[in-house]
């Protein structure tokens, strides 16, 4: 069938994409009754076997609002640095922008449009292209949005990033900042 073709090539398909492949949106429905299809959000689908990976989420939200970036404590936890673990997905999105309702988005914080195309870096996750902004601009956001994460998760980001960062330079485990 070609929508299990479409979504086993997408991973997470929207209704929209759905119906952009000339393929009818009631099939979603009958694929979701029939147990091959499952719904994650309003209007969001995938294969009911399909393995959940660590990220799932980032992709879910990436699919459901396209112009948005990761940022701040979600991009933290993506790179592993630091112990924040943040139970929804913190987004940047443009000024005038909505953040998406059926989708786990934590926080949303506005930045300006050129903002957000520095730094930022796209992820395949689970199939899907996610836009995540790299290590060190996190870290200057943690700490332009300090009232917002806290300093001393700002300054935890920052010793972990500048460990890894030498770490990485030297090939061996250094004293941490």
């Amino acid at each position: 069938m070609r929508l299990l073709d479409l979504v086993d090539r997408l991973g997470l398909v929207r209704a929209r994409d759905v119906a952009k492949a000339g393929i009818p949106t009631v099939y979603l429905t009958r694929l979701v009754r029939a147990g091959a299809l499952e719904r994650v959000a309003r209007g969001l689908y995938t294969r009911a076997s399909s393995p959940v990976g660590e990220h799932v989420s980032l992709a879910e939200v990436a699919k459901l609002a396209p112009r948005s970036v990761v940022c701040l404590l979600s991009a933290l936890a993506f790179h592993g640095l630091g112990t924040q673990s943040p139970r929804r997905v913190w987004l940047a999105l443009p000024h005038k922008a909505k953040p998406p309702m059926s989708a786990p988005v934590g926080l949303a914080v506005r930045m300006h449009p050129r903002v957000l195309v520095a730094g930022v870096v796209v992820h395949d996750v689970d199939g899907t292209p996610v836009p995540i902004f790299d290590p060190s601009k996190t870290i200057v956001d943690l700490f332009k949005f300090r009232s917002r994460v806290g300093l001393d998760v700002a300054l935890e980001a920052l010793r972990a990033y500048a460990g890894s960062a030498h770490r990485d330079a030297s090939g061996t485990a250094g004293p941490r900042a």
